[in-house]
This record gives structure tokens, sequence and C-alpha cells, in this order.
């Protein structure tokens, strides 16, 4: 599992910072999360092929997390892109691209495909043989969610030394990591957990931002392997948190402590503030494995 951050900054772009933007790598999937001003030149600054996005999830409909979303959609038609795209969203956004593309008679000539969430209950929103996807309801100033993605069990690994000693043919390897019994060379049945070794464990990143603290998404992000957690603000601002519907540094840590996750990554940082180090600093005091988003920066979880 990958995570490069394209954005991890609130409100206005500036020179050398952008608004939120991700892509998470899971199980051969190439997730975008949010889609701020400036997304699609940081996906070439990245080197990450356009044509490998298929799913874009959207958290809110603030102008930081999306107005870069009708200019990606307009660039994968001008890369005459063929492969559907589907937009996981707040309900509202496909009248607001569509209008957008009628005005400028810029219809995709590939599928597009919205996806419009409106509960306020945590829901299944994609899933597929590999991955599952989940909101997260948060509490913003609109309607908002997070996003949490879940790796299924993968198949189980051979063990080679094994399978070569139990005389099986090639043609079975394939049932072997299904965690089915075969019979051998010899007309033996072999128990496959003889030959094999357990799967990898599957792994889960929960995506939070824009949000006021809420410690009722702890029940829903329990245990995950990441989680990335917006942190507007550092405490000497805490009174702001409140009135603009954002966490400071150590609410996000209080979370993730609560949640019991493994790694908390902070992002959507305040422009105000020049040194993020404090951030990680302030959350340290709550909770230990802390990391700090950075625009064009990769985490891999292995």
């Amino acid at each position: 599992m990958k995570l490069t951050i394209l954005g991890c900054f609130s409100a206005t772009p500036r020179r050398d910072t952008n608004p939120t933007a991700q892509v998470l790598e899971i199980k051969n999937h190439h997730f975008l999360i949010d889609c701020g001003e400036g997304t699609q030149v940081e996906l070439r600054r990245n080197k990450i092929k356009f044509a490998r996005i298929k799913h874009i999830f959207i958290s809110h409909l603030h102008g930081d997390h999306f107005f870069g979303l009708v200019g990606l959609i307009s660039t994968f038609r001008l890369l005459t892109r063929e492969t559907e795209l589907h937009i996981h969203c707040p309900k509202g956004l496909k009248e607001v691209i569509t209008l957008q593309m009628k005005l400028a008679d810029s219809w995709t000539n590939y599928p597009l495909y919205f996806h419009e969430l409106t509960s306020n209950k945590s829901e299944l929103i994609f899933e597929d043989d590999r991955v599952e996807v989940w909101t997260i309801p948060l509490d913003h100033r609109i309607y908002t969610n997070g996003f949490l993605f879940k790796e299924k069990v993968g198949e189980r690994h051979l063990h080679m030394p094994s399978v070569i000693e139990a005389n099986i043919d090639m043609a079975y390897y394939s049932k072997l990591k299904q965690g089915y019994d075969v019979i051998n060379n010899d007309g033996v049945l072999i128990d496959h957990k003889k030959v094999t070794l357990p799967p990898n464990p599957p792994k889960s990143y929960a995506f939070c931002s824009d949000t006021a603290y809420k410690e009722d998404i702890v029940p829903i992000i329990e245990g995950v392997d990441v989680l990335y957690h917006e942190s507007t603000f550092l405490e000497k601002h805490a009174h702001l948190a409140p009135k603009t519907k954002h966490s400071t540094a150590k609410q996000a840590a209080l979370i993730a402590k609560k949640a019991n996750v493994k790694t908390l990554i902070l992002g959507h940082y305040s422009t105000r503030y020049e040194d993020l180090n404090a951030f990680k600093l302030e959350a340290q005091t709550i909770f230990k494995s802390v990391e700090l988003a950075k625009d064009g920066k990769r985490f891999s979880f292995d």
C-alpha cells in the first residue's frame, strides 16, 4: 500500500503548496482522493499515469477539495481517454460538472459516472474482489465524508521447497494459493496448509478531511494501519477549530489514540504556519507514531 501526497494545505494554493489531493495505491488500484486546484499538474510532477485513475473520491464541495476536477476530466478527454471514470462524491457535484461541460460544449468521449452520496451513516460505496471502500461521516460546515479503504484477504503464498517435496504439479499452484487441498503426482491428497504460507495481513487506510473533532468515527476506523487526519490548527489557535469545524494536531492525535491506529499522518495545515514540525511535536504529546504530510511525499506501508 502506497500513498502519494499531491497537496495537503488548506484554503488557497500558493507557489509551493497545494490544496488537498492524494493518490492511494492499493491492490493494483490507483484511487484519487480529493482534487484541489493543480492536481493534474502534481500528478504529472509525481509521474502518476492518468490512465491508472479509474475512481475519484471527493470528500465535500469546498473548492480546495474539488476545483481541480473539471480540469482533470477535460484533460482526460483531450487525451482521448476511453476507460470509464467513476466519481464518488456528495450530491450536487454532478450538477456542477455537467453544467460546466454543457456551457463549454465539452462532453467527455469516455463513460463518466457519478455516484452521489447523501447518507449520514457509514456505507459501503465500492467493492471488488480485492478492496472495499466505506464512507466516514465527518463534522464540517457542509456535508462531508472521509473514506476508509480496506484490502480483502489475499491469496496464500507457496512455500516452494515444500511444494517440490510434495511432488505437486504446477497446474495446481493456483488452487493451493486459493486455499484448496490438491492431489499430487502420486495420487496423494495434500493439505494446502502444509505447503503454503498464510496471506499477508490486509492493509487499511482512513482519510479524514475536513472535520471538527468527532469521536463518533472511532469505531469505523478502529485499528486501521494508517489514518490521515486533518490538523488545520495548532493549540495556540484551538479556539478557531469549533468555529470553522476543523481540528487541531492534538485532536487528530486523540482520535488516532482512541482508535488504536498504527500510524497517524497529519495534513490540511493552515497556511498561517511556517514550521510544520510544530504539528508533529504537539501531536506526539498524545500519540507517538506521527508523520507529516508534505506535497510530493510518498509513503509506503508494506
